[in-house]
């Protein structure tokens, strides 16, 4: 089934050079990027996107760090884009990510793991109209 999903390459990726390499392996995998945009975060939308983890332990870091430079938003469309975007990605550790994964190519630690992804269709849903509107 066709679906639509968010990705975001996060700060230290778009630091590093990576923006390409990983934009490709989306379109490797034949999902379509229906919108793409370079910028950085507010700290609304960055608290916005991450209000599961607030009163965590790490959620000040994890906003300061997504604020901490350009990051590249994409809305992804395709067959089981959800799921597809979520393999590639890898597990959010780099360490446990498996060689060939985003995680596992290009992440160091689990605190800068270089890509966000939506994990679920309704997930996807708020994130694209939390960062381009409805």
């Amino acid at each position: 089934m066709k679906e639509t999903t968010y990705a975001m390459i996060k700060p230290d990726a778009v630091a590093a050079g990576k923006i390409g390499r990983i934009i490709s392996r989306f379109e490797d995998a034949g999902l379509c990027i229906e919108r793409l945009e370079l910028g950085v975060l507010t700290r609304e939308q960055a608290e916005g996107n991450y209000q599961e983890h607030r009163g965590k332990p790490f959620y000040d870091d994890l906003i300061a760090f997504i604020t901490s430079g350009p990051v590249v938003k994409m809305v992804l469309s395709g067959e089981g884009a959800v799921g597809k975007c979520r393999t590639l990605m890898g597990p959010t550790n780099p360490a446990e990510a498996a060689p060939g994964t985003i995680r596992g190519d290009f992440g160091l630690i689990t605190d800068a793991n270089v890509i966000h992804g939506s994990d679920s269709v309704e997930s996807a849903a708020r994130e694209v109209a939390l960062f381009f509107g409805s």
